[in-house]
């Protein structure tokens, strides 16, 4: 199902209780899976859009909902995935990640708990942990890209 338009639009629930398979007249939504295209903010400023930039899985499912957001670009961190230290893109986007995260614990009711590490990286609080650095640099993780 494609929302095509905000994700806090009312008639979304119905459209996802609508969705329901003909044959499956008993189906329950296990979970939603968000991908779409976002914005990021390059060293000079320049805002630009880049698909599948962040994932949001929600389940609605008993015994509580849980959501899981997972982000797909190097622009969280100190160090794009060639290992180059990009400040500035860190300092545009990295805040807006936070907010992000911090408006899903108020909205849900709990604390963000950071998932397993992952090759490119891993969380810590509302963010991506920085890694561990050699002669100022991060590591190299274009071998994977």
């Amino acid at each position: 199902m494609s929302l095509l338009g905000p994700i806090d639009d009312e008639e979304v629930p119905l459209r996802v209780a609508r969705s329901r398979p003909v044959g499956f007249p008993d189906a329950q939504v296990g979970s939603i899976l968000v991908v779409g295209s976002g914005t990021w903010i390059d060293a000079s400023g320049e805002k630009r859009g880049e698909h599948r930039l962040v994932e949001l899985t929600v389940a609605p499912d008993a015994p509580g909902i849980w959501a899981e957001l997972a982000v797909f670009h190097d622009i969280w961190g100190p160090f794009d995935f060639r290992g180059l230290r990009h400040p500035e893109v860190e300092e545009q986007n990295a805040p807006r990640l936070a907010v992000a995260l911090q408006t899903l614990d108020a909205l849900l009711g709990v604390c963000a708990e950071p998932g397993d590490p992952t090759y490119f990286g891993s969380a810590q609080g509302h963010g991506v942990k920085a890694p561990d650095e050699l002669d100022g640099r991060g590591p190299d993780l274009t071998d994977l890209l």
